[in-house]
């Protein structure tokens, strides 16, 4: 059995490790080789600058109200989707009234429900985000609409070009379109707990928000943990980037109030013409990706519970 282990082992391995290399690690070091350089991004002719894009970018009011964005997204939006996914789930799985023969039910008609939350996940976030900029729309958008409706004409927000209100309305599009995919996450996860657990716990005196908190949180939290990871690459990455970009005035206005990294990286390279900015600011936005994923495994480990 031993023999050719490590040749059988090298070549599954070769072939992935190697496009790994060429189309993800070779792109970030050249991004870093071309943020120390001068280069437009419009001609293959540039020389180095040592490390003037990065005091540039320290002195940048924009990237660094950039950056208060993408933190924002990234530390309240993965806490707001994940806590309302497991909320969700747990009633579609463990909240429904107790029936004959089982003293742990989910709510009736649990899978249409689970159908309905995952249906914005099957829509692109293009359209998602056309569809809200309609709906944000001052004059004859759905929800100036519904106020002037039920009596509340005189008040109309301005949602997207009010500079206190656009990020929140991008961060509720978000918000919208995910927490169904990780609702449907969790309830996979749910149904694999044994109903025996939550049965004991009742017989023991236990309500639902002990054995939430309890039982279904501790044996979920390995899939809690990384769904926290993803849910923040996605909103310091391409979701935050294509919410913005669509819905917003500028895009990223008024006043920059709705700027985020990834955006800054685009218009950086493409309407500026400073592909050499545009990377140095990719590299910040590297380092917070992986800073926050370490910060998130750091913090939520914990001893590993089976069942």
């Amino acid at each position: 059995m031993q023999h050719g282990k490590y040749r059988f082992i090298a070549g599954f391995l070769i072939v992935p490790l190697a496009l790994y290399a060429i189309f993800v690690v070779w792109p970030f070091i050249q991004a870093i080789y071309y943020s120390f350089t001068d280069w437009t991004g419009l001609s293959p002719d540039f020389k180095m600058v040592g490390f003037d894009n990065y005091t540039r970018m320290l002195d940048d009011d924009v990237f660094w109200k950039s950056l208060q964005h993408s933190l924002v997204f990234a530390l309240l939006l993965p806490l707001v989707t994940l806590g309302l996914a497991l909320f969700f789930a747990f009633m579609l799985n463990v909240g429904g009234r107790r029936r004959k023969g089982a003293a742990i039910t989910g709510v009736r008609g649990s899978g249409f429900y689970k159908i309905a939350y995952f249906f914005p996940q099957v829509l692109s976030i293009a359209i998602v985000a056309l569809l809200f900029q309609f709906a944000y729309n001052p004059n004859d958008g759905v929800l100036n609409g519904t106020l002037k409706a039920v009596g509340l004409g005189g008040f109309q927000p301005n949602w997207l070009g009010d500079p206190d209100l656009a990020l929140w309305c991008v961060m509720a599009v978000l918000l919208w379109s995910t927490v169904g995919f990780f609702v449907v996450l969790f309830s996979a996860g749910m149904a694999s707990i044994p109903k025996d657990f939550y049965e004991a716990a009742l017989l023991d005196g236990a309500n639902r928000s002990t054995t939430f908190f309890r039982i279904t949180v501790p044996l979920l939290w390995d899939t809690v943990q990384s769904g926290w990871v993803y849910m923040g690459i996605l909103a310091l990455g391409a979701e935050a980037f294509a919410a913005v970009q669509i819905m917003t005035v500028g895009p990223g206005g008024p006043d920059y109030s709705t700027t985020v990294l990834p955006l800054y990286v685009y218009q950086s390279a493409f309407r500026d013409a400073n592909a050499a900015y545009a990377t140095t600011i990719g590299v910040a936005l590297l380092i917070v990706t992986l800073l926050f994923a370490a910060v998130v495994m750091r913090l939520g480990r914990r001893e590993r519970l089976e069942f």
